[in-house]
């Protein structure tokens, strides 16, 4: 099946998102970057999120906005922008009605898989994993090629019954997260690092009810804040943080600690290596793929001796590593994965 690559001609791209702005979170973040190297290239790209329509909070996330009925909307967009190639990066409202509009007009589309989204739900409600994956096969059966981070997601799909995996990394803007010599001086050291949205997937009390010296410092806001800052006084949380001020805790920090085991990459772990700050993990899906250098982290199930462990690593080794990922050639990758709009989508072994 013929690619579209950025030297053949200008696309124009649609990209459906459930997750945008002002939502902060490495969906979105993946999603700018992306987006913003497209339009580097002269690339034309049309993002069809949740703003401006009419929305409802997300079940155990209100911060996050669903779209209600957005099929009339949906269909609009196609018809105004005829897009030369389609991209539906979320399983949401949006990228619902957006697939439906290309299986009913037999347009072709890729799809990505950001989030174990069956591993989140089950602790929430219960709901079994098998039939979430069910439902998940079945949202990207007709897509012509499903984007994954890391080879460890790619061979968790390919076991759950999906096809048409592709290689879709993440990356780093290395003009923001590089090395400071600057550290903590306002708080005891050293200085046990935490970002991202603080919610049950992140498995945040595994990093704040770890036995470490010095301060354990937390950077992120979300549903579980309230409660973690209760159960955690010793704790120090400074709410989310973006840019370059997100960039100087991960530089002034001396580990960054990563508890989550459900993530499907972990963007976190690439901007604190970029920052020249070692990391500390479980070895599971995400780490063993972002961080398989011994000289940028240690991945224990010990949690705590990884932290302490990691303190011993050498920053500028770290950095070296961080740097390899970037934007550009994520989002080459991204292009490579793209189909023409207007060829058929291919018979699906799932029900469409």
């Amino acid at each position: 099946m013929r690619r579209c690559a950025p030297e053949e001609r200008v696309l124009r791209i649609l990209l459906v998102t459930d997750a945008w702005t002002p939502q902060v979170n490495g969906v979105v973040m993946t999603l700018e970057n992306t987006v913003r190297w497209l339009e580097r290239w002269g690339h034309e790209v049309n993002v069809l999120s949740p703003q401006g329509l009419r929305t409802i909070p997300m079940p155990t996330y209100p911060e996050i906005p669903l779209a209600v009925m957005p099929g009339r909307h949906v269909a609009a967009r196609f018809r105004q922008f005829d897009p030369d190639a389609v991209h539906i990066a979320t399983e949401g409202p949006l990228g619902m009605a957006a697939r439906s509009y290309c299986v009913k007009h037999r347009l072709a589309f890729t799809t990505a898989y950001h989030t174990c989204f069956p591993e989140y739900v089950k602790p929430r409600f219960g709901v079994p994993l098998a039939l979430t994956y069910a439902w998940l096969r079945r949202f990207h059966a007709r897509s012509s090629a499903v984007l994954v981070s890391t080879p460890a997601i790619a061979d968790l799909l390919s076991k759950r019954g999906f096809s048409r995996i592709a290689n879709w990394s993440r990356g780093v803007d290395t003009e923001i997260f590089r090395p400071s010599g600057e550290r903590f001086t306002d708080l005891p050291r050293p200085v046990f690092l935490f970002v991202g949205r603080l919610a049950v997937e992140k498995n945040i009390p595994g990093f704040l009810g770890l036995d470490l010296p010095g301060t354990k410092l937390v950077v992120g806001d979300g549903p579980q804040r309230v409660e973690l800052e209760r159960r955690f006084p010793d704790a120090v949380f400074v709410g989310a943080k973006r840019g370059h001020e997100l960039a100087s805790y991960y530089q002034r920090a001396d580990v960054f600690v990563f508890p989550s085991r459900t993530d499907t990459f972990g963007l976190v772990l690439v901007e604190a290596m970029a920052c020249g700050t070692p990391v500390a993990a479980f070895p599971v899906r995400g780490p063993i793929d972002v961080v398989n250098d011994p000289h940028a982290g240690v991945l224990d199930e010990d949690l705590g001796a990884a932290a302490m462990a990691a303190l011993a690593l050498q920053r500028d080794r770290v950095h070296r590593y961080g740097v390899r990922y970037s934007w550009e050639f994520c989002t080459r990758q991204f292009l490579a994965s793209l189909v023409p709009a207007r060829v058929a989508a291919p018979t699906a072994v799932q029900a469409a």
